[in-house]
């Protein structure tokens, strides 16, 4: 009896074991995959104050025009020349700062608000020089461009005045580099030498605007991008073209002086600075012809989170300098006028007209 009921629980096990074995086994839940979220740019550091340092960035007051001076401990640079009418304004300013040699003048694109002065730094004449006597203190060493040839007058009368002076000139395109001196770099984001070519042979029809030089600077982890008046859709390219984070900068240069043509939502989330500067002339019609900046982009600026003391504008600022030590920076403008919230209560009620 004991041997039959040893051999029946024997067979009973067996059979369970069997059972375990060679049933489907439920497999155990594996862990969901944790979505993967986008890493948002490091918020860029606010402005300090009273910064002392070697990188000293001028946006000049100079009008409707542009005119952006940066000088290093070993360098001079001028981006933009601003108008012709503006030339006073412009020569007054390079006095103001004591530049009597320009290292590097880049010249974004040939609109007369960004070249209007070139031709008068570079190789003044006697008229010019009697009517503001500091531009025979004025030497240009090299030139830069987009490389783009234009039918202005005024882009050929400047070509002109650097071969009489026999300057060299370069073109600026797509991962060109200029080193500025003291460890600041230019780093070239636009445009493309695919887009030179097409213009230059016939095979796309020249936007100036849309084809600025447009550039980042920086300097140890110090960065500003300047954009010339390159609009959305370079920033769309510019977007598809680069990381985020090589985009990321303290301070933007606006595009296109403010307009709603420029400073999409996704470029300024992209580059993601604590501080904007926007070129504008004054309210006299003739030199701000364009009401210029724009409502749309300075409520992008805010939704962005930039703080509103930190977008400032020659047109009530006068001019402003960025000073930066390559850690911290400080911006300090002519005048401290409190302008924005005017300026955006303005233009809505211009927009229900």
């Amino acid at each position: 009896m004991k041997k039959i009921l040893f051999y029946a629980l024997l067979i009973a096990n067996c059979a369970l074991f069997f059972v375990g074995c060679g049933g489907q086994a439920k497999e155990e839940p594996k862990p969901e995959p944790k979505p993967e979220v986008e890493t948002q740019a490091e918020v860029a550091p606010a402005p300090a104050q009273n910064v002392n340092g070697d990188l000293k960035i001028s946006m000049l007051d100079v009008g409707q025009g542009d005119a952006i001076l940066i000088q290093t401990k070993s360098q001079t640079i001028l981006i933009d020349a601003s108008d012709t009418d503006e030339r006073d304004l412009l020569v007054d300013e390079l006095e103001r700062f004591s530049v009597t040699k320009i290292d590097k003048l880049i010249l974004t694109h040939p609109h007369a608000d960004h070249i209007g002065s070139a031709k008068a730094l570079i190789n003044p004449s006697k008229k010019e020089i009697t009517a503001n006597p500091y531009l025979e203190k004025i030497s240009v060493d090299e030139v830069y461009d987009n490389g783009i040839a234009s039918t202005s007058p005024l882009y050929k009368s400047y070509l002109k005045a650097v071969d009489t002076k026999g300057i060299a000139h370069h073109s600026l395109t797509v991962g060109d580099t200029l080193d500025f001196g003291d460890g600041v770099k230019f780093n070239v984001l636009y445009p493309t030498p695919e887009l030179v070519n097409a213009v230059n042979n016939g095979g796309w029809k020249s936007d100036p605007n849309n084809e600025s030089v447009v550039g980042k600077l920086t300097y140890k982890k110090f960065s500003m991008i300047f954009t010339g008046d390159a609009e959305k859709q370079v920033e769309k390219e510019i977007l598809a073209n680069n990381k985020t984070k090589d985009l990321k900068c303290d301070v933007l240069k606006s595009g296109h002086h403010g307009s709603y043509t420029a400073s999409s939502k996704e470029f300024v989330a992209a580059v993601n600075p604590s501080c904007v500067l926007i070129s504008a002339g004054p309210d006299e019609e003739r030199r701000n012809t364009y009401g210029h900046p724009h409502l749309e982009p300075l409520e992008i600026y805010l939704a962005q989170g930039i703080d509103k003391k930190n977008i400032l504008c020659t047109r009530w600022n006068g001019t402003i300098t960025i000073t930066s030590d390559g850690q911290n920076f400080s911006v300090v403008p002519d005048k401290k006028e409190d302008w924005l919230d005017k300026w955006i209560t303005q233009k809505k009620k211009d927009k229900k007209k």
